[in-house]
């Protein structure tokens, strides 16, 4: 059982222009592909995606941006909550709109919500979480996140935002590389 609890209720939810905001995370980590660490070409990428509550197909962690947070702090906390991880929030990737259909109030009535996704490269797994009793979570490679992901806002998240943003952070890389 964790120690940790998530956070429920909706008084502390911030709102803007009728939409909920919501803040969440691409959890990533770097996977060697074989036993020679000092390869960087031998190395993956692949993200965590954790179980819906209301049914079938994965997704990535987020949940309501609060009065008393920042949008990273908001981040950080639905990957630990949903997923049991924590890490390093990378650069913003974005805003994605959606309807919630579970999450109409009254200063939402249509459902509208704003999404503020981050990249999350994970540094610590917990064998123990908040939502562990109701989710589980599982690494994939990109391609599988990308037709096993239940929602495409989220699957635009992932093949436009995180994508874009991984492959200059490769290009960077390879630019530090270059010795000309």
């Amino acid at each position: 059982m964790s120690d940790l609890v998530a956070r429920t209720g909706r008084h502390q939810q911030r709102y803007e222009g009728g939409c909920r905001l919501v803040a969440g995370c691409i959890p990533f980590r770097y996977k060697d592909l074989d036993d020679d660490n000092s390869n960087k070409s031998n190395k993956i990428i692949e993200v965590l995606m954790i179980t819906s509550q209301s049914g079938p197909g994965l997704l990535f962690p987020k949940g309501g941006w609060e009065n008393d947070e920042t949008v990273e702090e908001a981040a950080l906390r639905e990957a630990l909550e949903e997923a049991g991880v924590r890490g390093e929030l990378k650069e913003f990737l974005g805003y994605y709109e959606f309807r919630s259909k579970t999450h109409q109030d009254e200063f939402c009535p249509e459902g509208l919500c704003r999404a503020a996704m981050f990249p999350l490269l994970v540094t610590e797994e917990l064998v123990s979480w908040p939502e562990q009793s109701t989710r589980l979570r599982r690494w994939v490679s990109l391609t599988e996140a990308v037709e096993q992901c239940r929602h495409p806002w989220m699957q635009e998240a992932l093949a436009e935002g995180f994508s874009i943003w991984l492959a200059n952070q490769i290009m960077c890389v390879e630019d530090d590389s270059d010795p000309t």
